[in-house]
């Protein structure tokens, strides 16, 4: 028989890979979202909530990071619920402030997030109320070098953000820039272990409860980054080629080769691995691998999301 978390307070969405799922945790006090999703998806973010909710109001906003799957959401949530009071991991709270496009991730990625405000910080160590228990905030840095995760040890429930999945974690950007980060990551994933968690709730994907495979998986693919830096970089490179065509569905290959050139990543990883070749030549070439793994299709000059 097939195991279902069952906590109190805690209602569990999970989106598709555009957006990152969001958990609601209520409690007579209080009523808490973490993470907001994709901007694209913010109107649906926003009715999910609503019903959820119904005539009461969303007290709080808590973002584990600040890409832009986990906070496109944040500003239209401001707008709706006016006493809303947002809580961000400390690292990047001075760029949030002045709004540091150089800074901030949305614009190296190619992504978007509309400008939002905060309240608060998370700070490590810390503790959260959320439905009537205490989380533990724990940094958690590798996939993003500011990235929390959350620990409720009486029911040994993890709420791991892109920190660990049922088959990994998500893409090490600090290493896409040249910055040493897979030690990180490692740390992390003892870090998780030593918390013995039962249920997992992470970023992306369904809540899992086999979290020795679960890291053991991620252990694995982490060794073959080590051993491999390239496969990563190819990796983050397809994963955002792949997120942006989640967001367009299909656009013109001319435009998105375009697109692609002008996007810091995918400047940083062309020079750092490919340049022999053009950097359209490169783009084209991690398409081909899109396209092999069927995750693009071609229907003249137009690429279709699949």
């Amino acid at each position: 028989m097939e195991q279902i978390l069952q906590l109190p307070g805690l209602q569990f969405f999970e989106r598709g890979w555009l957006s990152a799922n969001n958990i609601l945790l209520t409690d007579q006090r209080s009523a808490t979202l973490i993470d907001s999703g994709y901007v694209a998806h913010q109107e649906q973010t926003l009715a999910l909530i609503q019903n959820a909710l119904q005539d009461r109001p969303l007290d709080r906003l808590v973002n584990t990071h600040l890409h832009s799957d986990h906070c496109g959401g944040n500003a239209i949530l401001q707008r709706h619920y006016k006493h809303l009071h947002t809580l961000i991991p400390p690292g990047e709270s001075e760029a949030i402030a002045s709004w540091d496009q150089d800074a901030l991730s949305y614009e190296a990625t190619g992504q978007l997030c509309p400008r939002f405000t905060f309240d608060g910080l998370l700070k490590t160590g810390s503790t959260l109320s959320m439905a009537g228990l205490d989380w533990q905030v724990h940094a958690a840095p590798g996939h993003d070098p500011h990235s929390v995760i959350l620990f409720e040890p009486s029911h040994r429930v993890l709420i791991s953000a892109d920190a660990l999945w049922a088959n990994g974690f998500g893409v090490v950007f600090p290493e896409l820039e040249g910055i040493a980060a897979f030690e990180e990551v490692g740390q992390t994933l003892d870090l998780i272990a030593s918390l013995n968690a039962q249920w997992v709730i992470p970023g992306h994907g369904p809540i899992f409860y086999n979290v020795k495979t679960a890291l053991a998986n991620a252990r694995q693919k982490l060794d073959g980054f080590l051993g491999n830096p390239e496969k990563h970089a190819r990796y983050g490179a397809k994963v955002l080629l792949k997120y942006k065509l989640l967001e367009l569905r299909q656009v013109e290959t001319s435009e998105f080769v375009a697109w692609a050139q002008k996007v810091k990543y995918f400047k940083l990883l062309h020079q750092a691995y490919a340049p022999q070749l053009s950097i359209q030549e490169w783009v084209h070439d991690m398409m081909a691998d899109l396209e092999r793994s069927k995750a693009l299709s071609y229907q003249g000059t137009l690429i279709l999301n699949t």
